[in-house]
Protein backbone atom coordinates (compact mmCIF):
# COMPACT_ATOMS: atom_id res chain seq x y z
CA UNK A 1 0.00 0.00 0.00
CA UNK A 2 2.97 2.10 0.75
CA UNK A 3 4.35 2.01 -2.27
CA UNK A 4 1.19 2.44 -4.57
CA UNK A 5 0.90 5.43 -2.63
CA UNK A 6 4.11 6.95 -3.22
CA UNK A 7 3.84 6.61 -6.63
CA UNK A 8 0.69 7.90 -6.86
CA UNK A 9 2.58 11.08 -5.34
CA UNK A 10 4.95 10.87 -7.96
CA UNK A 11 1.77 11.04 -10.73
CA UNK A 12 0.55 13.89 -9.38
CA UNK A 13 3.90 16.08 -9.13
CA UNK A 14 4.95 14.90 -12.61
CA UNK A 15 1.32 15.66 -14.07
CA UNK A 16 0.83 19.14 -12.10
CA UNK A 17 4.46 20.14 -12.50
CA UNK A 18 5.82 18.89 -16.18
CA UNK A 19 4.70 21.63 -18.01
CA UNK A 20 6.52 24.73 -16.53
CA UNK A 21 7.63 23.94 -13.03
CA UNK A 22 6.38 27.08 -11.30
CA UNK A 23 8.11 29.11 -8.69
CA UNK A 24 5.44 27.21 -6.23
CA UNK A 25 7.29 23.82 -6.72
CA UNK A 26 9.21 24.61 -3.43
CA UNK A 27 5.77 25.44 -1.74
CA UNK A 28 3.97 22.73 -2.68
CA UNK A 29 6.88 20.45 -1.96
CA UNK A 30 7.38 21.65 1.91
CA UNK A 31 3.50 20.53 2.24
CA UNK A 32 4.10 17.10 1.59
CA UNK A 33 4.55 14.80 3.43
CA UNK A 34 5.05 11.27 4.45
CA UNK A 35 2.29 8.61 5.16
CA UNK A 36 2.08 7.23 8.25
CA UNK A 37 3.70 3.62 7.10
CA UNK A 38 6.77 5.36 5.26
CA UNK A 39 8.75 5.03 7.88
CA UNK A 40 8.57 0.74 7.14
CA UNK A 41 9.00 1.49 3.77
CA UNK A 42 12.46 2.97 4.35
CA UNK A 43 13.91 0.91 6.78
CA UNK A 44 12.84 -2.22 4.43
CA UNK A 45 14.89 -0.48 2.09
CA UNK A 46 17.84 -0.12 3.80
CA UNK A 47 17.41 -3.69 4.90
CA UNK A 48 18.05 -4.37 1.28
CA UNK A 49 20.26 -2.47 0.06
CA UNK A 50 22.67 -0.94 3.30
CA UNK A 51 24.18 1.44 0.79
CA UNK A 52 21.47 4.28 0.16
CA UNK A 53 22.93 7.45 1.51
CA UNK A 54 19.68 7.90 3.68
CA UNK A 55 20.56 5.16 5.60
CA UNK A 56 23.47 6.04 7.38
CA UNK A 57 21.98 9.01 8.89
CA UNK A 58 20.27 9.03 12.53
CA UNK A 59 18.00 9.79 12.98
CA UNK A 60 16.26 9.44 9.78
CA UNK A 61 14.70 12.96 8.62
CA UNK A 62 11.57 11.28 6.97
CA UNK A 63 10.64 14.53 5.46
CA UNK A 64 13.85 15.21 3.74
CA UNK A 65 13.64 11.50 2.64
CA UNK A 66 9.77 11.55 1.05
CA UNK A 67 11.01 14.56 -0.90
CA UNK A 68 13.75 13.20 -2.08
CA UNK A 69 12.22 9.94 -3.73
CA UNK A 70 9.58 12.27 -5.36
CA UNK A 71 12.21 14.97 -6.73
CA UNK A 72 14.70 11.65 -7.94
CA UNK A 73 11.66 10.25 -9.55
CA UNK A 74 10.98 13.10 -11.56
CA UNK A 75 14.67 13.93 -12.34
CA UNK A 76 14.91 10.60 -13.46
CA UNK A 77 12.38 10.81 -15.92
CA UNK A 78 13.58 14.38 -16.57
CA UNK A 79 16.68 12.98 -17.97
CA UNK A 80 15.38 10.34 -20.37
CA UNK A 81 16.44 7.41 -17.92
CA UNK A 82 15.67 3.85 -19.81
CA UNK A 83 13.85 2.62 -16.50
CA UNK A 84 13.65 4.53 -13.64
CA UNK A 85 12.09 1.99 -11.14
CA UNK A 86 15.64 -0.33 -11.82
CA UNK A 87 18.14 2.49 -12.09
CA UNK A 88 18.94 6.10 -11.80
CA UNK A 89 22.30 6.08 -14.31
CA UNK A 90 22.63 9.50 -15.25
CA UNK A 91 21.32 13.42 -14.84
CA UNK A 92 20.92 15.10 -18.19
CA UNK A 93 19.91 18.74 -17.88
CA UNK A 94 21.57 19.55 -20.85
CA UNK A 95 19.57 23.17 -22.11
CA UNK A 96 16.76 23.30 -19.54
CA UNK A 97 17.58 26.76 -18.28
CA UNK A 98 14.42 26.94 -16.68
CA UNK A 99 14.12 23.88 -14.66
CA UNK A 100 18.34 23.52 -13.76
CA UNK A 101 18.53 26.05 -10.88
CA UNK A 102 15.33 24.21 -9.59
CA UNK A 103 16.75 21.18 -9.13
CA UNK A 104 20.00 22.20 -7.71
CA UNK A 105 18.05 24.36 -5.03
CA UNK A 106 16.93 21.21 -3.84
CA UNK A 107 19.57 20.77 -1.37
CA UNK A 108 17.61 17.10 0.31
CA UNK A 109 17.93 16.35 -2.66
CA UNK A 110 21.82 15.84 -3.42
CA UNK A 111 22.33 14.90 -0.01
CA UNK A 112 21.04 11.72 -0.32
CA UNK A 113 21.88 11.17 -4.08
CA UNK A 114 21.34 8.30 -5.39
CA UNK A 115 24.41 5.45 -5.77
CA UNK A 116 23.75 4.71 -9.01
CA UNK A 117 24.15 8.24 -10.94
CA UNK A 118 27.65 8.27 -12.67
CA UNK A 119 26.79 11.28 -14.96
CA UNK A 120 25.82 14.74 -14.59
CA UNK A 121 25.18 16.93 -17.50
CA UNK A 122 24.46 20.71 -16.51
CA UNK A 123 25.80 22.34 -19.37
CA UNK A 124 24.33 25.38 -21.39
CA UNK A 125 21.87 26.32 -18.77
CA UNK A 126 23.31 30.13 -18.20
CA UNK A 127 23.63 29.52 -14.76
CA UNK A 128 25.41 31.79 -12.67
CA UNK A 129 26.74 32.29 -9.74
CA UNK A 130 29.74 29.77 -7.73
CA UNK A 131 30.52 26.62 -8.29
CA UNK A 132 26.91 24.01 -7.78
CA UNK A 133 29.24 22.31 -4.72
CA UNK A 134 26.06 20.40 -3.73
CA UNK A 135 26.39 17.88 -6.70
CA UNK A 136 29.93 16.98 -5.24
CA UNK A 137 27.91 14.77 -2.64
CA UNK A 138 27.39 12.43 -5.32
CA UNK A 139 30.85 11.04 -4.74
CA UNK A 140 30.18 8.25 -6.97
CA UNK A 141 29.81 9.99 -10.41
CA UNK A 142 32.04 9.62 -13.34
CA UNK A 143 31.06 12.64 -15.59
CA UNK A 144 30.54 15.69 -14.58
CA UNK A 145 29.71 18.89 -17.07
CA UNK A 146 29.17 22.09 -16.31
CA UNK A 147 30.16 23.96 -19.42
CA UNK A 148 28.02 27.00 -21.08
CA UNK A 149 27.07 28.42 -18.45
CA UNK A 150 28.37 32.03 -16.53
CA UNK A 151 29.96 30.31 -13.07
CA UNK A 152 32.81 31.71 -11.45
CA UNK A 153 34.63 31.91 -8.34
CA UNK A 154 37.28 29.49 -7.02
CA UNK A 155 36.52 25.51 -8.14
CA UNK A 156 36.51 23.84 -4.97
CA UNK A 157 39.97 22.05 -5.88
CA UNK A 158 40.14 20.03 -2.63
CA UNK A 159 35.94 18.65 -2.64
CA UNK A 160 36.47 17.93 -6.13
CA UNK A 161 39.56 15.56 -5.16
CA UNK A 162 37.18 13.10 -3.32
CA UNK A 163 35.44 12.21 -5.75
CA UNK A 164 37.53 9.55 -6.73
CA UNK A 165 36.23 7.95 -9.76
CA UNK A 166 35.63 11.80 -11.60
CA UNK A 167 37.95 10.94 -15.21
CA UNK A 168 35.38 13.54 -17.03
CA UNK A 169 35.08 16.84 -15.79
CA UNK A 170 34.44 19.43 -18.14
CA UNK A 171 34.02 23.48 -16.86
CA UNK A 172 35.05 25.21 -19.98
CA UNK A 173 33.48 28.59 -21.09
CA UNK A 174 32.71 29.84 -17.23
CA UNK A 175 34.38 32.36 -15.82
CA UNK A 176 35.71 30.97 -12.96
CA UNK A 177 38.90 32.11 -11.00
CA UNK A 178 42.64 31.31 -12.15
CA UNK A 179 43.98 28.16 -9.87
CA UNK A 180 47.05 28.93 -7.87
CA UNK A 181 50.28 26.97 -9.40
CA UNK A 182 50.18 24.82 -6.45
CA UNK A 183 46.98 23.21 -7.09
CA UNK A 184 47.93 22.86 -10.71
CA UNK A 185 48.32 19.26 -10.35
CA UNK A 186 44.79 18.41 -9.78
CA UNK A 187 43.54 19.19 -13.21
CA UNK A 188 46.75 16.92 -14.86
CA UNK A 189 44.30 14.16 -14.74
CA UNK A 190 42.02 15.47 -16.85
CA UNK A 191 41.82 16.59 -20.68
CA UNK A 192 43.12 19.95 -20.95
CA UNK A 193 40.29 21.22 -23.43
CA UNK A 194 37.95 20.95 -20.68
CA UNK A 195 39.37 23.98 -19.30
CA UNK A 196 38.96 25.52 -22.67
CA UNK A 197 38.08 29.42 -21.72
CA UNK A 198 36.65 28.32 -18.18
CA UNK A 199 39.22 31.08 -16.21
CA UNK A 200 41.05 28.52 -14.09
CA UNK A 201 43.88 28.14 -16.28
CA UNK A 202 47.14 30.37 -15.94
CA UNK A 203 47.80 32.54 -18.96
CA UNK A 204 51.28 32.33 -19.74
CA UNK A 205 51.20 36.36 -21.01
CA UNK A 206 49.60 37.24 -17.90
CA UNK A 207 51.97 35.08 -15.79
CA UNK A 208 54.91 37.16 -18.00
CA UNK A 209 53.57 40.22 -17.27
CA UNK A 210 53.35 39.02 -13.17
CA UNK A 211 56.78 37.78 -13.67
CA UNK A 212 58.18 41.32 -15.07
CA UNK A 213 55.78 43.04 -12.36
CA UNK A 214 57.27 41.80 -9.48
CA UNK A 215 60.95 41.66 -10.90
CA UNK A 216 60.03 45.26 -10.60
CA UNK A 217 57.59 45.71 -8.21
CA UNK A 218 59.35 43.87 -5.26
CA UNK A 219 62.63 46.22 -5.79
CA UNK A 220 60.67 49.62 -5.70
CA UNK A 221 58.14 48.15 -2.71
CA UNK A 222 61.53 47.94 -1.40
CA UNK A 223 62.72 50.76 -1.67
CA UNK A 224 59.64 52.86 -0.81
CA UNK A 225 59.56 50.67 2.14
CA UNK A 226 62.52 51.27 2.71
CA UNK A 227 63.04 55.17 2.30
CA UNK A 228 59.32 55.87 4.27
CA UNK A 229 61.09 54.08 7.36
CA UNK A 230 64.07 56.62 6.76
CA UNK A 231 61.95 59.62 6.58
CA UNK A 232 59.83 58.48 9.54
CA UNK A 233 62.86 57.86 11.36
CA UNK A 234 65.53 60.39 10.52
CA UNK A 235 62.95 63.05 9.08
CA UNK A 236 59.68 63.36 10.96
CA UNK A 237 59.92 60.57 13.83
CA UNK A 238 57.16 62.26 15.40
CA UNK A 239 54.61 60.41 13.25
CA UNK A 240 56.22 57.23 15.11
CA UNK A 241 54.63 55.49 18.11
CA UNK A 242 55.16 57.33 21.41
CA UNK A 243 57.33 54.44 22.80
CA UNK A 244 59.13 54.85 19.27
CA UNK A 245 60.24 58.33 19.67
CA UNK A 246 63.31 60.09 21.55
CA UNK A 247 61.29 63.38 22.21
CA UNK A 248 64.27 65.10 23.41
CA UNK A 249 65.70 64.86 19.68
CA UNK A 250 64.31 67.04 16.63
CA UNK A 251 64.76 67.09 13.43
CA UNK A 252 64.88 70.08 10.69
CA UNK A 253 61.86 68.69 9.05
CA UNK A 254 59.57 68.92 11.90
CA UNK A 255 60.97 72.41 12.91
CA UNK A 256 60.18 73.57 9.64
CA UNK A 257 56.87 72.12 10.16
CA UNK A 258 56.55 73.90 13.68
CA UNK A 259 57.44 77.11 11.82
CA UNK A 260 55.68 77.00 8.74
CA UNK A 261 58.59 76.48 7.36
CA UNK A 262 60.61 79.20 9.59
CA UNK A 263 58.55 82.32 8.44
CA UNK A 264 58.56 85.46 9.06
CA UNK A 265 55.12 85.64 10.70
CA UNK A 266 56.65 83.04 12.94
CA UNK A 267 59.65 84.69 14.65
CA UNK A 268 59.55 86.24 17.63
CA UNK A 269 63.27 87.49 18.11
CA UNK A 270 66.68 88.09 16.61
CA UNK A 271 70.11 88.53 18.59
CA UNK A 272 73.95 88.11 18.25
CA UNK A 273 73.99 84.71 16.73
CA UNK A 274 71.17 83.87 16.75
CA UNK A 275 67.32 83.69 15.90
CA UNK A 276 63.84 82.46 17.78
CA UNK A 277 60.79 81.09 16.44
CA UNK A 278 57.20 80.51 17.84
CA UNK A 279 56.15 77.18 16.80
CA UNK A 280 53.48 74.55 17.54
CA UNK A 281 54.63 70.54 17.33
CA UNK A 282 52.46 67.69 16.15
CA UNK A 283 50.77 67.00 19.41
CA UNK A 284 49.61 70.86 19.50
CA UNK A 285 52.42 71.83 22.13
CA UNK A 286 53.73 75.18 21.39
CA UNK A 287 57.30 76.06 21.74
CA UNK A 288 60.05 78.56 21.69
CA UNK A 289 62.82 77.45 19.51
CA UNK A 290 65.79 79.51 19.47
CA UNK A 291 68.39 78.49 15.91
CA UNK A 292 71.75 79.61 16.09
CA UNK A 293 73.72 80.79 13.01
CA UNK A 294 77.11 80.34 14.20
CA UNK A 295 76.84 76.48 14.80
CA UNK A 296 77.60 76.54 18.69
CA UNK A 297 81.23 73.88 18.78
CA UNK A 298 80.77 70.62 16.94
CA UNK A 299 77.63 68.12 16.80
CA UNK A 300 79.02 65.68 19.67
CA UNK A 301 79.65 68.62 22.12
CA UNK A 302 76.34 70.04 21.63
CA UNK A 303 74.59 67.39 21.99
CA UNK A 304 76.36 66.61 25.00
CA UNK A 305 75.23 70.30 26.55
CA UNK A 306 71.36 69.90 25.38
CA UNK A 307 71.88 66.60 27.38
CA UNK A 308 72.22 68.60 30.60
CA UNK A 309 70.09 71.14 29.54
CA UNK A 310 66.87 69.37 29.73
CA UNK A 311 67.50 67.85 33.12
CA UNK A 312 66.70 71.51 34.47
CA UNK A 313 64.07 71.91 37.05
CA UNK A 314 63.60 75.15 38.19
CA UNK A 315 60.40 77.32 38.43
CA UNK A 316 62.19 80.52 37.41
CA UNK A 317 63.79 78.05 34.27
CA UNK A 318 62.26 77.94 31.29
CA UNK A 319 62.23 74.05 30.30
CA UNK A 320 63.84 72.71 27.85
CA UNK A 321 62.41 70.21 25.43
CA UNK A 322 65.28 69.50 23.28
CA UNK A 323 67.64 69.94 20.37
CA UNK A 324 68.40 69.76 16.87
CA UNK A 325 71.91 69.53 15.72
CA UNK A 326 73.03 68.26 12.42
CA UNK A 327 74.99 69.69 9.52
CA UNK A 328 72.78 72.52 8.50
CA UNK A 329 71.27 73.81 11.81
CA UNK A 330 72.02 73.65 15.67
CA UNK A 331 68.76 74.50 17.48
CA UNK A 332 67.24 74.24 21.03
CA UNK A 333 63.58 73.49 21.70
CA UNK A 334 61.98 75.44 25.26
CA UNK A 335 58.73 75.51 25.95
CA UNK A 336 56.70 78.55 25.08
CA UNK A 337 56.26 81.32 27.66
CA UNK A 338 55.12 84.41 25.61
CA UNK A 339 57.38 87.49 24.05
CA UNK A 340 57.13 89.49 27.02
CA UNK A 341 60.92 90.05 28.42
CA UNK A 342 61.71 91.80 31.15
CA UNK A 343 63.07 94.92 29.28
CA UNK A 344 59.66 95.34 27.70
CA UNK A 345 57.89 95.05 30.94
CA UNK A 346 60.22 97.54 32.43
CA UNK A 347 59.40 100.07 30.02
CA UNK A 348 56.03 99.98 29.10
CA UNK A 349 54.27 98.32 32.23
CA UNK A 350 56.07 100.65 34.75
CA UNK A 351 56.27 98.04 37.34
CA UNK A 352 56.44 98.69 41.13
CA UNK A 353 59.33 98.68 43.17
CA UNK A 354 57.77 95.65 45.35
CA UNK A 355 57.52 93.46 42.09
CA UNK A 356 61.04 94.30 40.33
CA UNK A 357 62.39 93.35 43.96
CA UNK A 358 59.93 89.67 43.05
CA UNK A 359 61.83 89.24 39.74
CA UNK A 360 65.53 90.27 41.12
CA UNK A 361 64.63 87.34 44.04
CA UNK A 362 63.66 85.35 41.40
CA UNK A 363 66.45 85.34 39.13
CA UNK A 364 68.94 85.06 42.09
CA UNK A 365 67.08 82.00 43.03
CA UNK A 366 66.99 80.50 39.58
CA UNK A 367 70.85 81.31 39.80
CA UNK A 368 71.58 79.72 43.13
CA UNK A 369 70.14 76.65 41.68
CA UNK A 370 72.42 76.48 38.71
CA UNK A 371 75.37 77.32 40.94
CA UNK A 372 74.88 74.57 43.38
CA UNK A 373 72.88 71.40 40.83
CA UNK A 374 74.80 72.58 37.68
CA UNK A 375 77.69 74.77 38.27
CA UNK A 376 79.15 74.51 34.82
CA UNK A 377 75.48 75.55 33.64
CA UNK A 378 76.13 79.61 32.73
CA UNK A 379 72.54 81.84 31.63
CA UNK A 380 71.63 85.27 30.10
CA UNK A 381 70.03 87.50 32.67
CA UNK A 382 70.27 90.49 30.49
CA UNK A 383 66.56 92.25 30.70
CA UNK A 384 66.24 92.03 26.80
CA UNK A 385 66.87 87.66 27.17
CA UNK A 386 64.95 87.36 30.84
CA UNK A 387 60.84 86.57 30.20
CA UNK A 388 58.11 87.49 32.71
CA UNK A 389 55.82 84.57 33.21
CA UNK A 390 51.49 85.28 33.08
CA UNK A 391 52.13 84.46 36.94
CA UNK A 392 54.68 87.55 36.90
CA UNK A 393 57.49 84.89 38.21
CA UNK A 394 61.13 85.81 36.08
CA UNK A 395 62.24 82.97 33.54
CA UNK A 396 65.28 82.76 32.76
CA UNK A 397 65.31 81.06 29.23
CA UNK A 398 68.84 81.27 27.57
CA UNK A 399 71.87 79.26 28.67
CA UNK A 400 75.50 78.36 28.13
CA UNK A 401 77.40 75.17 29.37
CA UNK A 402 81.13 75.70 30.46
CA UNK A 403 80.43 79.29 31.76
CA UNK A 404 81.72 78.55 34.98
CA UNK A 405 82.63 81.39 36.59
CA UNK A 406 81.00 82.87 39.47
CA UNK A 407 82.33 86.30 39.60
CA UNK A 408 81.01 87.04 35.95
CA UNK A 409 77.90 85.58 37.15
CA UNK A 410 77.78 87.96 40.07
CA UNK A 411 78.85 90.89 38.12
CA UNK A 412 76.20 90.43 35.87
CA UNK A 413 73.46 90.44 38.22
CA UNK A 414 74.53 93.42 39.49
CA UNK A 415 73.77 95.22 36.20
CA UNK A 416 70.28 93.33 36.26
CA UNK A 417 69.62 95.23 39.54
CA UNK A 418 70.85 98.38 38.74
CA UNK A 419 68.89 98.26 35.30
CA UNK A 420 65.87 97.24 37.36
CA UNK A 421 66.16 100.24 39.74
CA UNK A 422 67.39 102.92 37.31
CA UNK A 423 65.55 105.37 35.23
CA UNK A 424 65.36 103.72 31.44
CA UNK A 425 66.56 107.55 29.77
CA UNK A 426 69.46 107.22 32.25
CA UNK A 427 70.41 103.67 30.10
CA UNK A 428 69.62 104.84 27.17
CA UNK A 429 72.67 107.53 27.84
CA UNK A 430 74.99 104.93 28.50
CA UNK A 431 73.82 102.31 26.29
CA UNK A 432 76.79 100.56 25.25
CA UNK A 433 78.71 101.73 27.81
CA UNK A 434 78.35 99.62 31.00
CA UNK A 435 81.01 100.75 32.82
CA UNK A 436 80.35 104.44 32.19
CA UNK A 437 77.05 103.42 33.27
CA UNK A 438 78.38 101.27 36.97
CA UNK A 439 80.30 104.61 37.40
CA UNK A 440 77.53 107.14 36.75
CA UNK A 441 75.63 105.44 39.42
CA UNK A 442 78.01 105.10 41.68
CA UNK A 443 78.93 108.39 41.43
CA UNK A 444 75.31 109.06 42.73
CA UNK A 445 75.11 106.95 45.41
CA UNK A 446 74.05 107.79 47.79
CA UNK A 447 72.91 111.29 48.34
CA UNK A 448 71.66 112.12 45.01
CA UNK A 449 70.01 108.69 43.80
CA UNK A 450 67.05 110.08 43.21
CA UNK A 451 68.39 111.34 40.06
CA UNK A 452 68.92 107.64 38.21
CA UNK A 453 66.03 106.16 39.97
CA UNK A 454 63.20 105.08 38.18
CA UNK A 455 60.52 107.73 39.79
CA UNK A 456 57.69 105.90 38.12
CA UNK A 457 57.97 103.37 40.92
CA UNK A 458 56.62 106.14 43.14
CA UNK A 459 58.42 105.12 46.09
CA UNK A 460 57.45 105.66 49.48
CA UNK A 461 60.05 106.57 52.46
CA UNK A 462 60.23 103.26 53.27
CA UNK A 463 60.52 101.60 49.54
CA UNK A 464 62.96 104.26 48.93
CA UNK A 465 65.51 103.15 51.49
CA UNK A 466 64.61 99.98 50.19
CA UNK A 467 65.91 100.57 47.15
CA UNK A 468 68.86 102.29 48.20
CA UNK A 469 70.00 99.20 50.12
CA UNK A 470 69.06 97.12 46.48
CA UNK A 471 71.00 99.82 44.54
CA UNK A 472 73.97 99.09 46.87
CA UNK A 473 74.00 95.42 46.37
CA UNK A 474 73.79 96.14 42.84
CA UNK A 475 77.17 98.03 42.88
CA UNK A 476 79.01 95.98 45.07
CA UNK A 477 77.88 93.04 42.81
CA UNK A 478 78.95 95.05 39.64
CA UNK A 479 82.49 95.82 41.21
CA UNK A 480 84.50 93.35 39.14
CA UNK A 481 87.19 93.52 42.63
CA UNK A 482 83.94 92.86 45.03
CA UNK A 483 82.28 90.85 42.91
CA UNK A 484 85.60 87.90 42.72
CA UNK A 485 85.22 87.91 46.69
CA UNK A 486 81.17 86.80 47.08
CA UNK A 487 79.49 83.95 46.63
CA UNK A 488 75.97 83.75 44.67
CA UNK A 489 74.79 82.25 47.80
CA UNK A 490 75.73 85.52 49.83
CA UNK A 491 74.32 87.91 47.46
CA UNK A 492 70.93 85.94 48.05
CA UNK A 493 71.30 86.32 51.67
CA UNK A 494 71.55 90.12 51.18
CA UNK A 495 68.73 90.12 49.17
CA UNK A 496 66.06 88.21 51.79
CA UNK A 497 67.70 91.23 53.98
CA UNK A 498 65.92 93.56 52.33
CA UNK A 499 62.57 93.13 51.97
CA UNK A 500 61.93 89.44 53.60
CA UNK A 501 57.75 89.65 54.04
CA UNK A 502 58.46 89.07 49.81
CA UNK A 503 60.72 86.47 49.94
CA UNK A 504 57.70 83.79 50.79
CA UNK A 505 56.34 83.01 47.28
Amino acid sequence: MASILITCLLLMFIAYFEPTLPATVIEDLANLHPPSNFNTTIVSNCLKNPSLRYCGSSPMDLDAIFKFTIVASHLCNESKNPNCVESFPKIDLRNRPKITPLYLSFTFFWKYCPITILSIDLSNNSLKGTFPIDVLFCTQIHVLDLSHNGLSGDVPIQRLSCVTNLTILNISYNHFSEIKISDSWFFRRFNSSCFFNSGILPSHGRYKIKAVMLLLGFPLVVVFTVGGLWWLCFRRPDFLPRVLQNERKFTTVMLKAATNGFSKKNMVGKGDGFVMYRGILRDGTQVRIEIYSNNRGNHREYVEECKVLVQLRHRNLVKVYGWCSNRNIRALVTEWIGRVSIETWLSESAPCWKHRYKVLVGVLKAMCYLQEQWPEIGCDIKTSSLLLHENGDPLIARFRVGENSSSNKIHRFGILVLEMMTDQTLQEEFKGDETGFVEYVKMLYPRKLQKVIDERMKLTENTFDETRQTICIGLTCADHQTCQQLSIGQIYNMIIKVHPRTNTY
